[in-house]
């Protein structure tokens, strides 16, 4: 009888995981960076989109980023189409969006031919010039209250202040005077200071990236520092009763953060709705290797809890997610829980670039969920390819192709073609299965992401090269599969210790007994039980030495354990001041 009840559980089990999986797999997902087409730019061989501002207008998104001689729209957040744009200066940064009486308008910073300019068609490209600006600007954000009052939030400075003015919503000049809001305050925001790991002690942090919403009748001021090319760019907010002020600083801030993980940085974004009412956060994200303005963007859903508290979810902010949240709450728990299977797997490949004075090009690059490694190949030539071993038979729902174009000759603009490759499953290493061809359709998608139709499974996976675009060569910062390993959850951490630096109190040191399932840790810390909602992931280590802190603050940590099966939540909370 015993034996009849335990089998019938593991069946329900199984069937709950197969329910689960057809579920996620039928909805819409996406993995970030966000997989549009990214220029390359004039000043170096690399390619950049940055400072996004998103609106949904007309029952489709648009997204502007900096310096991409255009725009890219949306129906799903998934799929995203480019458009180039005329009658307006396209290869400025941080192009600005409003909507205002069914039009748009885009008000563009410093540089020739500066201003700003309305479209009721943007699918055409075509803009028209509203007016010049009465004065510099630098990182634009504009606002439109409920009352029809239109304001202007900028600068991008590591001196002066984000300010405010409002705008007449016909020439969009002036009405009022400029009034200075907040500078930065590293002395007191750990996170505002400078440097990969917030170490840069000496440094100003440059703040810049201003973006207003208004929510239950208060006004958020986002704003972004220390700077764009650190892994630790975020975004801070000041709440008001008013627009223009006076602003107080949010003490859980930075309220989109994501200082680790395949990809960093999650500053100088914009804040907006989809069609069904529910948050979300467009971000910039940091390779930042070749240039300091090597970027990307990223998506990451958002919501307001009942105290007024904003929060960005980074939590495994680039594994896969829901396109489309389900619910009041969805974006506190977006991922399809699709878990990554191969980091830090073995894998072979065949050929290797030798090293330069810089880096070296080896095959672990691809799986070390580091962007700014990468594995190469000697050449672009078809046949080359990539090889993972799992260990295991898993199930794959998703895959994850980053190029890093090594050595193409692309100096400024978009590739014209695409690549070209497939990849394949087995189970054996000797017997494969075609899961994805993208042989023949040369998409420019250097971030491409490809949820199956449905699940496979299988231990092995390679990727062949049969086109590299550009004269490159056959690079991947990463070769990310997702899906779910055979077992179970890592135990729990235990023994969790949080110290603070008597000497620095913005720095505290977590570390905790080491679990042997899990993959990695992830830190989750907040000013309160049950906010945790910033987070740093963990690899190869238990203890981290963290500098994000605000001076005088309470904070509470735990630690999570992850690997291919699943996560297990910290279950022991310390208190920290």
């Amino acid at each position: 009888m015993i034996k009849k009840i335990t089998g019938f559980i593991i069946c329900l089990i199984f069937f709950a995981g197969m329910f689960e999986s057809v579920h996620a797999q039928s909805a819409k997902t996406f993995c970030n960076p966000v997989d549009i087409r990214y220029m390359f730019q004039p000043d170096g061989k690399y390619r950049s989109a940055a400072d996004p501002a998103m609106v949904f207008y007309k029952n489709k998104y648009w997204l502007f980023v900096s310096k991409n001689d255009g725009y890219y729209v949306s129906d799903d957040l998934v799929k995203w189409k480019y458009i180039k744009g005329q009658g307006y200066p396209t290869e400025i940064f941080a192009p600005a969006v409003v909507v205002i009486h069914d039009k748009l308008y885009l008000t563009t910073g410093g540089g020739e031919g500066a201003g700003t300019f309305t479209t009721d068609n943007p699918a055409s490209g075509i803009w028209t010039r509203v007016s010049n600006p009465d004065r510099g600007l630098a990182d634009p954000a504009t606002f439109l209250d409920d009352d029809g009052k239109l304001y202007l939030y900028d600068d991008c400075s590591d001196k002066n202040p984000i300010r405010v003015t409002q705008l007449d919503t016909t020439t969009f000049h002036s009405v009022s005077p400029v009034v200075d809001l907040f500078k930065g305050n590293p002395a007191m925001h750990g996170w505002e200071v400078p440097g990969d790991s917030s170490e840069l002690k000496n440094n100003a942090p440059w703040v810049e990236g201003s973006w207003m919403n208004k929510i239950n009748g208060k006004y958020y001021l986002q704003y972004a520092a220390p700077g764009t090319q650190y892994k630790t760019y975020g975004d801070g907010v000041y709440v008001s009763d008013k627009p223009e002020g006076p602003f107080t600083y949010a003490p859980y801030s930075p309220f989109s953060f994501k200082p680790t993980g395949f990809v960093t940085g999650t500053g100088h974004s914009s804040t907006f709705k989809d069609r069904s009412n529910n948050y979300w956060h467009v971000s910039t994200l940091s390779i930042s290797v070749r240039h300091m303005f090597e970027r990307r963007v990223g998506l990451f859903p958002t919501g307001v809890l009942d105290d007024g508290q904003l929060v960005c979810n980074t939590y495994l902010g680039d594994y896969p997610q829901y396109a489309e949240m389900k619910g009041e709450n969805g974006w506190k728990n977006n991922l399809t829980g699709w878990m990554l299977l191969s980091y830090d797997k073995p894998a072979k490949a065949s050929s290797v670039l030798g090293k330069n004075d810089k880096q070296n090009f080896e095959v672990s690059n691809a799986f070390d969920e580091n962007i700014r490694t990468w594995w190469s190949a000697k050449s672009g030539k078809s046949g080359e390819w990539l090889e993972v071993d799992l260990q295991k038979q898993c199930r794959i729902n998703a895959i994850q192709v980053n190029f890093a174009d090594e050595d193409d000759t692309m100096q400024n603009g978009f590739i014209k073609d695409g690549y070209g490759y497939y990849v394949l499953t087995s189970s054996d290493g000797k017997t494969w299965t075609k899961i994805i061809d993208h042989r023949k359709d040369f998409r420019d998608a250097p971030h491409n992401y490809t949820q199956l139709n449905k699940p496979v499974t299988a231990r092995y996976v390679k990727i062949i090269n049969t086109y590299t675009p550009a004269g490159g060569k056959f690079s991947l910062y990463g070769f990310r599969i997702f899906g779910k390993a055979p077992g179970k959850n890592p135990e729990v951490v235990k023994n969790v210790v949080a110290k603070l630096n008597p000497k620095d109190k913005r720095e505290v040191t977590v570390s905790w007994k080491p679990v042997s399932d899990a993959d990695f840790y992830i830190i989750r810390y907040g000013i309160a039980p049950g906010k945790l909602w910033s987070n740093y992931q963990v690899y190869k280590t238990t203890s981290y030495t963290i500098r994000s802190l605000n001076i005088g603050m309470p904070y509470y940590f735990t630690v999570d354990a992850v690997n291919g099966h699943g996560i297990t939540k910290g279950q022991n909370l310390i208190r920290l001041r």
